[in-house]
């Protein structure tokens, strides 16, 4: 059939943004920008069409949840999930299975964007402190998710809109568990499959600068605080045996020096622990509820910690304070700053940070406000002034509060009492109004190439259906399967697939289910099993990152490539497939 002139430029359009996404290393928001607006220019699709993403839920819902996900991190909350769901597992095998297992129950009953969206920043920190790839681990986690979407009826909103359909056509609908007698099955074949194929399914994209030794080697003195979450722990129970980058070299207890520091000595009030290691070792303690730095000199700083940053500074051959001692420079009087570390040339620096005397040369990790920078970078006190990111201390105190926030955004979202678009904008609301994130962070927490991204989706999905492209492979595969029931729910199943690769999940559902009606009616058979088939082949968007919201969130922290998601997406679709089109028949016979 000869496509209309609208149609075959859509088919180029997104031909070429398929192979530009698997050819090059090029942002896939600028590839679907682009995209989008050479249909615009061509009148291919309207303005409105062509931006009605970003006045979509769905976007503006996971845009909410980043301000959420970052109050969770700025009060210490993600330390928590880690440390309560995740654990220490020993290897990466027993890590997925750590972390998916949990995310597909949940995501069977809760919806999958905030389980994803809660857990990735978690995830990476997890995966750094395990020094794991954290490339093996995000692509589960968001598979996981989908996994889980199949199980019940209100696990995705596509299981929903295919619901509605069915109602719709004057049937009586699916129960909430009705389609677990596949959807469990199929979770459960998908995540055996990833946990025993991992290695080969998923890339390790970690950097090759991760392989090379950092020569900066800190040494740091942080003290137990009395009263404090840590003192009764042991070493190894507080999280403290194994620092990425770094170690506990020493623990002072009352002036007596414990230079090897069983795992299993339990930490009291007061110790003073000398860590050694590299600079985002050293910003990993200042973040561990309980621990505070040994010099008192950072609480007579102005304003909350939780306001202040680290840096890494040089100290220059005209520093004024170069060959005095920290102390006797009066370095926070001079620069309204602290020193809590030094490096030196590899050396291990001892006795107390205020008696080391500044060569020029060394290199100073330093806890100041985030002004520090933009003050100081013309001085020639330093050389190389680099702000860490991520290292502000936590709110420690506003943790439960921000705990709470979530557990009632999931409440009110799950029982149906608010939307999740209207549960998502009250935690962040809440987010902010209670002190859990300032709103310069909450501003910086948005990912706006994600944002971009999946909104411009929706432009391009809107060219695929208004073309009629869509309909025409849906029939073009279904017309393949001739008269014999399975043939035909193979087809419906493949279409749906291919569409949800290409557009929206839920907009391959709509376009499929006229489709599989008018297949059913041909052959005489009831609706329903071609429903399900096409519950299930929506959920199966494994291949393409675009395929689900939450693919393209694990997109960029995952560090992966377009070609990664066929190589692991592909075997994934098919083998849910086979699962579930081997019990469809069976159970809706």
């Amino acid at each position: 059939m000869t496509l209309p002139m609208d149609a075959g430029l859509t088919a180029l359009v997104v031909a070429g943004m398929l192979a530009v996404l698997t050819l090059t290393r090029t942002a896939p928001d600028l590839v679907f920008l682009g995209g989008v607006v050479v249909l615009l220019l061509t009148g291919v699709i309207t303005p409105a069409e062509a931006f009605s993403g970003f006045a979509n839920e769905g976007v503006i819902t996971i845009a909410a949840l980043y301000v959420v996900v970052a109050g969770l991190r700025e009060t210490g909350g993600i330390q928590w999930i880690v440390h309560a769901l995740l654990g220490r597992p020993r290897s990466l095998r027993r890590a997925q299975w750590r972390l998916t297992a949990p995310v597909a129950f949940l995501s069977a009953f809760l919806n999958n964007t905030p389980v994803v969206g809660m857990l990735i920043p978690a995830v990476n920190e997890w995966a750094r402190k395990l020094e794991l790839p954290v490339s093996r681990l995000m692509m589960p986690l968001s598979y996981a998710a989908i996994l889980g979407g199949t199980v019940t009826v209100i696990g995705t909103s596509t299981n929903l809109v295919v619901n509605g359909l069915l109602i719709q056509d004057g049937g009586e609908g699916l129960g909430i568990l009705d389609i677990a007698w596949v959807g469990v099955p199929v979770a459960l074949a998908g995540l055996l499959f990833m946990l025993v194929f991992n290695r080969h399914l998923f890339p390790d994209r970690r950097p090759v600068m991760d392989k090379i030794d950092d020569p900066r080697e800190y040494t740091l003195e942080m003290l137990v605080e009395p009263g404090g979450p840590l003192v009764g722990r042991t070493i190894e129970e507080a999280g403290l045996r194994h620092l990425p980058g770094g170690f506990l070299m020493e623990l002072d207890r009352q002036g007596t020096l414990l230079p090897a520091v069983s795992p299993q000595e339990r930490l009291q009030a007061g110790d003073r622990l000398i860590f050694v290691g590299v600079v985002d070792s050293m910003a990993d303690l200042q973040r561990i509820r309980g621990l505070s730095p040994a010099t008192g000199q950072v609480f007579k700083l102005d304003g909350h910690r939780a306001d202040r940053v680290l840096l890494e500074m040089v100290v220059s051959d005209t520093c004024p304070i170069a060959g005095m001692t920290i102390r006797d420079g009066q370095f926070r009087n001079r620069y309204n700053a602290v020193v809590i570390a030094v490096a030196r040339n590899g050396q291990r620096l001892h006795g107390k940070i205020g008696d080391i005397t500044l060569r020029p040369g060394d290199t100073l990790l330093v806890e100041a406000s985030s002004g520090f920078l933009a003050q100081h970078r013309n001085r020639r006190d330093f050389f190389l002034m680099t702000q860490i990111q991520d290292s502000a201390a936590p709110r420690h105190d506003r943790a439960l509060v921000a705990l709470g926030i979530l557990i009632a955004m999931v409440a009110t979202a799950a029982s149906g009492l608010l939307s999740m678009l209207e549960a998502a904008l009250a935690a962040a609301g809440g987010m902010i109004l209670s002190g859990c994130v300032g709103m310069f962070n909450a501003r910086a927490s948005l990912d706006w190439s994600v944002l971009l991204t999946i909104a411009a989706a929706f432009g391009i999905s809107a060219a695929m259906e208004n073309t009629g492209l869509a309909r025409d492979l849906a029939l073009g595969i279904t017309a393949l399967a001739g008269e014999l029931p399975w043939m035909n729910l193979l087809g419906v199943y493949l279409a749906t697939a291919l569409l949800t690769a290409l557009i929206t999940n839920n907009a391959a559902a709509v376009l499929m289910f006229p489709v599989s009606l008018s297949v059913a009616q041909d052959l005489g058979m009831s609706v329903l099993p071609f429903a399900v088939t096409i519950m299930f082949a929506a959920s199966a968007s494994f291949a393409t990152p675009f395929g689900y919201q939450t693919n393209l969130m694990v997109f960029g922290p995952g560090g992966y490539r377009f070609s990664d998601y066929l190589r692991a997406g592909i075997p994934m679709t098919l083998l849910t497939g086979a699962v579930a089109l081997a019990l469809i028949p069976l159970i809706w016979g």
